[in-house]
């Protein structure tokens, strides 16, 4: 499995090696908004979820860092997201980690199947990390902000905050009575709307996660589309 290195805001880095990938979706607090997704993803002709929220299992090697992904098609794109980590050695939720997080997805075939889809590209993660038990209580106040690159241009494509989705104590409580917190897991948070008129299959994405005083934990990569393939 993958061994992920992230900075720690007050100095210092922590390593996790992820052996688990889970990914939630339709997971904002406002069933408004979450329904403005799920119209989102209609427009693509993805079929809507028979429950809310959704969990995705996958394969731990997904959850990656890096400034690239190779995609088959045009037709790929992230989300904005954060993501809760179990580091090895944890005693409680305390010591678990929140990151920046950027979901890539291939949208022709989230038609076919949103965990088929989920499962066919990787999850960014960022460069820096907060323990969760040291920013629990200011969690809602932090930014949750995305960009695209179109042709050398940048465009805000999502902007808001945790706020907007379930907390990872949601998250933490509903694993844990599963007893899916395992060591090296990683808990994608599912995302935000993004903002009309903006195009999502981009050059790169780059997502930003902020705490009020600055602290920010980035994901940054460009898409790669690979030829045809010859048959």
């Amino acid at each position: 499995m993958a061994r992920l290195t992230f900075a720690l805001p007050g100095g210092g880095t922590v390593a996790v090696e992820t052996r688990y990938a889970l990914n939630g979706g339709y997971a904002g607090r406002d069933s408004q908004q979450v329904q403005h997704h799920i119209d989102e993803l209609a427009e693509l002709g993805v079929p809507g979820p028979a429950t809310i929220p959704t969990l995705y299992p996958l394969s731990g090697t997904l959850a990656v860092q890096g400034d690239d992904v190779q995609v088959p098609h045009g037709r790929t794109s992230g989300e904005a997201e954060w993501a809760l980590l179990v580091p090895e050695g944890a005693t409680s939720s305390d010591d678990y980690l929140v990151t920046a997080a950027c979901d890539h997805t291939d949208r022709a075939l989230e038609v076919h199947g949103v965990a088929w889809s989920k499962q066919s590209a990787p999850d960014f993660l960022g460069d820096l990390a907060w323990r969760w038990g040291d920013v629990r209580d200011a969690f809602d106040s932090f930014t949750l902000r995305a960009w695209v690159t179109n042709d050398g241009v940048d465009e805000l494509i999502q902007d808001g905050s945790p706020a907007l989705l379930l907390s990872p104590d949601y998250w933490i409580e509903r694993l844990g009575e599963a007893g899916l917190l395992r060591s090296g897991t990683v808990v994608m948070s599912g995302t935000i709307p993004m903002l009309p008129g903006v195009d999502q299959f981009a050059d790169a994405w780059r997502v930003e996660l902020a705490a009020p005083d600055g602290t920010t934990s980035r994901v940054g990569y460009t898409v790669e589309v690979l030829p045809e393939p010859w048959q």
